[in-house]
Protein backbone atom coordinates (compact mmCIF):
# COMPACT_ATOMS: atom_id res chain seq x y z
CA UNK A 1 0.00 0.00 0.00
CA UNK A 2 1.49 3.34 -0.90
CA UNK A 3 0.62 6.54 1.03
CA UNK A 4 -1.29 9.34 -0.26
CA UNK A 5 1.63 11.91 0.30
CA UNK A 6 3.27 10.21 -2.74
CA UNK A 7 1.01 10.64 -5.11
CA UNK A 8 2.43 13.77 -7.31
CA UNK A 9 5.94 12.60 -6.42
CA UNK A 10 5.40 9.07 -7.82
CA UNK A 11 3.69 10.21 -11.01
CA UNK A 12 6.10 13.26 -11.60
CA UNK A 13 8.96 10.72 -11.53
CA UNK A 14 7.11 8.21 -13.54
CA UNK A 15 6.80 11.17 -16.34
CA UNK A 16 10.24 12.10 -15.48
CA UNK A 17 11.48 8.64 -16.36
CA UNK A 18 9.09 7.87 -19.14
CA UNK A 19 10.53 10.92 -21.05
CA UNK A 20 14.15 10.36 -20.00
CA UNK A 21 13.71 6.37 -21.64
CA UNK A 22 11.63 8.13 -24.52
CA UNK A 23 14.39 10.15 -25.13
CA UNK A 24 17.71 8.50 -25.47
CA UNK A 25 15.62 5.80 -27.47
CA UNK A 26 14.82 8.69 -29.61
CA UNK A 27 18.59 10.09 -29.91
CA UNK A 28 20.57 7.08 -29.41
CA UNK A 29 18.45 4.39 -31.52
CA UNK A 30 21.03 1.61 -31.77
CA UNK A 31 22.94 2.11 -28.36
CA UNK A 32 21.10 -0.87 -27.10
CA UNK A 33 23.67 -0.92 -24.30
CA UNK A 34 23.20 2.88 -23.08
CA UNK A 35 19.40 2.20 -23.36
CA UNK A 36 19.45 -0.88 -20.80
CA UNK A 37 21.41 0.93 -18.82
CA UNK A 38 19.12 3.89 -18.83
CA UNK A 39 16.03 1.71 -18.14
CA UNK A 40 17.89 -0.29 -15.33
CA UNK A 41 19.06 3.02 -13.29
CA UNK A 42 15.48 4.25 -14.20
CA UNK A 43 13.30 1.19 -12.40
CA UNK A 44 15.98 1.02 -9.37
CA UNK A 45 15.49 4.74 -8.70
CA UNK A 46 11.50 4.25 -9.16
CA UNK A 47 11.69 1.43 -6.82
CA UNK A 48 13.47 3.90 -4.30
CA UNK A 49 10.55 6.28 -4.54
CA UNK A 50 8.07 3.87 -4.05
CA UNK A 51 9.54 1.78 -1.28
CA UNK A 52 9.96 5.00 0.73
CA UNK A 53 6.00 6.05 0.31
CA UNK A 54 5.04 2.59 1.63
CA UNK A 55 2.63 2.21 4.24
CA UNK A 56 2.17 -1.04 5.09
CA UNK A 57 -0.57 -2.32 7.85
CA UNK A 58 0.25 -2.67 11.29
CA UNK A 59 -1.09 -4.74 14.63
CA UNK A 60 -1.22 -1.85 16.48
CA UNK A 61 -0.08 -1.74 20.33
CA UNK A 62 -2.67 -0.28 22.65
CA UNK A 63 -3.41 1.28 26.33
CA UNK A 64 -4.32 3.82 28.29
CA UNK A 65 -0.34 3.78 30.22
CA UNK A 66 1.70 2.69 26.96
CA UNK A 67 3.44 5.31 24.97
CA UNK A 68 4.22 3.74 21.36
CA UNK A 69 6.38 5.02 19.12
CA UNK A 70 5.13 7.71 16.55
CA UNK A 71 7.98 6.68 13.77
CA UNK A 72 9.38 3.66 12.59
CA UNK A 73 13.53 3.96 13.00
CA UNK A 74 16.34 3.69 15.68
CA UNK A 75 16.36 5.01 19.03
CA UNK A 76 19.02 7.81 19.74
CA UNK A 77 18.23 9.77 21.93
CA UNK A 78 17.23 8.92 25.95
CA UNK A 79 18.30 11.82 28.82
CA UNK A 80 16.62 14.23 30.66
CA UNK A 81 16.39 17.57 29.09
CA UNK A 82 15.32 20.95 30.01
CA UNK A 83 12.17 21.34 27.66
CA UNK A 84 11.41 24.93 26.74
CA UNK A 85 8.89 25.55 24.63
CA UNK A 86 5.72 24.24 26.46
CA UNK A 87 6.62 22.47 29.84
CA UNK A 88 9.21 24.78 30.56
CA UNK A 89 10.93 22.44 32.48
CA UNK A 90 12.80 18.42 32.85
CA UNK A 91 11.26 15.97 30.63
CA UNK A 92 12.67 12.89 29.47
CA UNK A 93 13.87 13.11 25.79
CA UNK A 94 13.46 9.68 23.24
CA UNK A 95 14.31 10.40 19.97
CA UNK A 96 13.91 8.13 16.70
CA UNK A 97 15.88 8.57 14.20
CA UNK A 98 13.72 8.04 10.43
CA UNK A 99 16.39 6.89 7.45
CA UNK A 100 15.25 6.93 4.02
CA UNK A 101 14.65 3.32 4.12
CA UNK A 102 12.21 3.68 6.81
CA UNK A 103 7.91 3.92 6.68
CA UNK A 104 7.46 8.03 7.05
CA UNK A 105 4.59 7.62 8.57
CA UNK A 106 3.92 9.17 12.05
CA UNK A 107 1.57 8.24 14.59
CA UNK A 108 -0.14 9.49 17.51
CA UNK A 109 2.06 8.12 20.88
CA UNK A 110 -1.22 8.66 22.93
CA UNK A 111 -4.76 9.13 22.76
CA UNK A 112 -6.62 12.12 23.75
CA UNK A 113 -7.01 15.96 23.57
CA UNK A 114 -4.27 17.77 21.67
CA UNK A 115 -3.55 20.46 23.77
CA UNK A 116 -1.11 22.29 21.73
CA UNK A 117 0.36 22.51 18.31
CA UNK A 118 2.78 24.54 16.64
CA UNK A 119 4.39 24.88 13.76
CA UNK A 120 7.93 26.38 13.66
CA UNK A 121 9.92 27.22 10.28
CA UNK A 122 13.72 26.98 10.44
CA UNK A 123 16.85 25.27 9.30
CA UNK A 124 17.36 21.97 7.96
CA UNK A 125 20.67 20.87 10.42
CA UNK A 126 21.33 16.98 9.91
CA UNK A 127 18.76 15.36 12.07
CA UNK A 128 21.33 13.98 14.86
CA UNK A 129 23.24 17.61 15.15
CA UNK A 130 22.08 18.66 18.95
CA UNK A 131 20.31 21.53 17.85
CA UNK A 132 18.21 20.29 15.11
CA UNK A 133 15.09 19.73 17.80
CA UNK A 134 15.09 23.51 18.73
CA UNK A 135 16.19 25.07 15.76
CA UNK A 136 15.27 23.27 12.43
CA UNK A 137 11.98 23.58 10.94
CA UNK A 138 9.67 21.25 12.91
CA UNK A 139 6.48 20.59 14.71
CA UNK A 140 5.28 20.40 18.46
CA UNK A 141 1.79 18.17 19.52
CA UNK A 142 0.64 18.03 23.07
CA UNK A 143 -1.74 15.26 23.39
CA UNK A 144 -3.23 14.86 27.09
CA UNK A 145 -4.70 11.40 27.43
CA UNK A 146 -7.57 10.69 29.91
CA UNK A 147 -5.90 10.25 33.24
CA UNK A 148 -4.37 14.22 32.33
CA UNK A 149 -0.46 13.27 31.56
CA UNK A 150 0.45 15.43 28.69
CA UNK A 151 3.20 13.97 26.00
CA UNK A 152 4.95 16.09 23.66
CA UNK A 153 6.49 15.27 20.68
CA UNK A 154 8.15 16.73 17.23
CA UNK A 155 7.98 16.27 14.07
CA UNK A 156 11.76 17.88 12.90
CA UNK A 157 13.14 17.97 9.31
CA UNK A 158 16.64 17.22 8.50
CA UNK A 159 19.19 17.90 6.06
CA UNK A 160 16.98 15.62 2.93
CA UNK A 161 14.00 16.27 5.08
CA UNK A 162 12.10 19.70 3.14
CA UNK A 163 8.60 18.82 3.69
CA UNK A 164 6.81 18.07 7.49
CA UNK A 165 3.04 17.28 6.83
CA UNK A 166 0.73 16.89 9.68
CA UNK A 167 -2.88 16.14 10.12
CA UNK A 168 -3.65 17.39 13.58
CA UNK A 169 -4.91 20.27 15.18
CA UNK A 170 -5.11 22.03 18.56
CA UNK A 171 -8.71 20.97 20.29
CA UNK A 172 -8.77 17.91 18.62
CA UNK A 173 -9.74 14.55 19.93
CA UNK A 174 -7.11 11.81 18.70
CA UNK A 175 -6.83 8.25 18.64
CA UNK A 176 -3.51 6.21 20.10
CA UNK A 177 -2.04 5.06 16.63
CA UNK A 178 -3.55 6.84 14.09
CA UNK A 179 -1.88 8.82 11.70
CA UNK A 180 -0.93 12.41 12.57
CA UNK A 181 1.37 13.03 9.80
CA UNK A 182 4.80 12.75 7.65
CA UNK A 183 8.39 13.52 6.86
CA UNK A 184 9.48 13.12 3.53
CA UNK A 185 12.99 11.52 3.18
CA UNK A 186 14.05 10.66 6.36
CA UNK A 187 14.32 13.03 9.68
CA UNK A 188 13.80 12.28 13.21
CA UNK A 189 10.84 12.28 16.44
CA UNK A 190 11.59 13.38 19.55
CA UNK A 191 9.04 12.57 22.57
CA UNK A 192 9.19 14.33 26.43
CA UNK A 193 7.60 12.34 28.63
CA UNK A 194 7.32 13.43 32.56
CA UNK A 195 10.63 12.60 35.03
CA UNK A 196 10.18 8.89 36.44
CA UNK A 197 8.46 7.82 33.53
CA UNK A 198 9.35 3.95 32.82
CA UNK A 199 11.69 3.67 29.91
CA UNK A 200 10.68 0.06 28.01
CA UNK A 201 13.68 1.15 24.51
CA UNK A 202 17.53 1.18 24.38
CA UNK A 203 19.52 3.30 22.35
CA UNK A 204 20.64 1.67 18.92
CA UNK A 205 17.28 0.18 19.37
CA UNK A 206 15.00 -0.55 15.93
CA UNK A 207 11.51 0.32 16.83
CA UNK A 208 8.16 0.22 14.54
CA UNK A 209 5.89 3.11 14.48
CA UNK A 210 2.56 2.27 16.22
CA UNK A 211 3.48 -0.81 17.52
CA UNK A 212 6.84 -0.61 19.51
CA UNK A 213 6.34 0.50 23.49
CA UNK A 214 8.37 3.18 24.07
CA UNK A 215 7.70 3.55 27.95
CA UNK A 216 4.92 3.28 30.08
CA UNK A 217 3.45 6.61 32.01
Amino acid sequence: MLHKEGKATILITLLVLFGLNAGVTLLLPQQIIIQQIVMGISIILLIIVLQFFRNPPIKATLGENLVVSPADGKVVVIEEVEEPEYFKGKRLQVSVFMSPFNVHVNRNPIGGLVSYFKYHPGKYLVAWHPKSSTENERTTTVIKNKAGIEVLFRQIAGALAKRIVWYVKEGQHVGQTGEMGFIKFGSRVDIFLPIGTKINVELNQKVKGGVTVLAEI
